[in-house]
């Protein structure tokens, strides 16, 4: 079976270099809730409309109602109003300084991401890998398919993560990079309906057997 190195290998040679998550930290925070059960090109649509006003400070002057119709095209949008508000006063804790989160440890500020509302072990990690350069590996859905089809039997997200950060550089770029490699790989090919013709892991996934 495939080491996670190999793994990563083949998807960088099979989509070159990833891209990383776009936007400025706030930008990234406020984008990891909005993405949540919708396509990334709505969440494009809203960031375009707000262009500079995606700042913490402007988000927190406003109300949840008022920031409500700003974010309607990205679903659920009162609830996504209230995450995001929470999740704005929570870095204004931090004096919106990046470097003041980054001075805690990363276990204690996933702590803090997860006792707030809307954030989940996925988000909080993007979160974390993205907007903080804090390593912590995201497993999303694609992820987790992809290890199953290829004939990985873990029980838990530790035990994927463990297995995916295993030989490979423990950093935020390098965490972050092959997540988004993952992700291309579940969008073009390894989706709930795959398309297995000509993929890189044709001879190793169950599918093909």
């Amino acid at each position: 079976m495939l080491t996670s190195k190999a793994i990563y290998g083949r998807l960088i040679a099979a989509y070159g270099q990833p891209d990383w998550w776009p936007g400025s930290p706030c930008a990234i925070m406020i984008t990891a809730i909005l993405v949540q059960n919708t396509a990334w090109s709505n969440v494009e649509k809203t960031v375009a409309e707000l262009g500079e006003r995606l700042i913490p400070e402007y988000i927190d002057s406003l109300t949840e109602e008022e920031l409500q119709p700003l974010i309607r095209s990205c679903g659920f949008y009162r609830a996504k109003a209230r995450y995001i508000k929470a999740l704005t006063a929570w870095f204004k804790g931090y004096s919106y300084q990046v470097e003041q989160v980054q001075a805690k440890t990363l276990l204690e500020v996933r702590q803090e991401l997860l006792s707030l509302p809307g954030i989940g072990a996925e988000t909080a990690d993007a979160i974390l890998t993205y907007a903080f350069r804090m390593p912590s590996f995201v497993l999303d859905a694609y992820t987790r398919r992809l290890l199953e089809r290829l004939g990985y039997d873990f029980k838990t997200d530790d035990e994927r993560r463990a297995f995916l950060t295993e030989g490979i550089e423990h950093s935020a770029d390098m965490y972050g990079w092959y997540h988004w490699a993952l992700l291309e790989h579940g969008k073009v090919r390894c989706g709930k309906k795959p398309k297995c013709d000509g993929c890189v892991f044709g001879e190793v996934c169950r599918l093909t057997d």
